[in-house]
């Protein structure tokens, strides 16, 4: 089982960029593809970006492509969320979701909610015009 720990959260003019931080307990983290998710006011929760658990392999919706970079180092079993260039569409509630998988399974990446097992408690982005 693995806890995770948003952070870095808040906010920020339109064009400034944040990082946010995913901290996971837990000493397998290494063995989790790790996703962030996003959710705006009235609006279901979307996929951002997305992981494999060797850190191959990475997603971003087409949104955010160019704009946001995810990357980790499981020595520190920390997933990071690089936001560049942000926009005021940018807003919502960020979350990190972990999926334990195999060593198979060790290039997949997911983009699904219900892929996900674990999930965080999410972090707020607010951008301002």
């Amino acid at each position: 089982q693995v806890q995770l720990v948003e952070s870095g959260g808040g906010l920020v003019q339109a064009g400034d960029s944040l990082g946010l931080s995913c901290a996971a307990s837990g000493r397998t983290f290494s063995s989790y593809a790790v996703g962030w998710f996003r959710q705006a006011p009235g609006k279901e929760r979307e996929s951002v970006a997305a992981i494999s658990r060797n850190g191959g392999r990475t997603y971003y919706a087409d949104s955010v492509k160019g704009r946001f970079t995810i990357s980790r180092d499981n020595a520190k079993n920390t997933v990071y969320l690089q936001m560049n260039s942000l926009k005021p569409e940018d807003t919502a509630v960020y979350y990190c979701a972990a999926n334990l998988v195999n060593s198979y399974s060790a290039s997949y990446f997911y983009t699904r909610m219900r892929e996900y097992d674990y999930w965080g408690q999410g972090t707020q982005v607010t951008v301002s015009s």
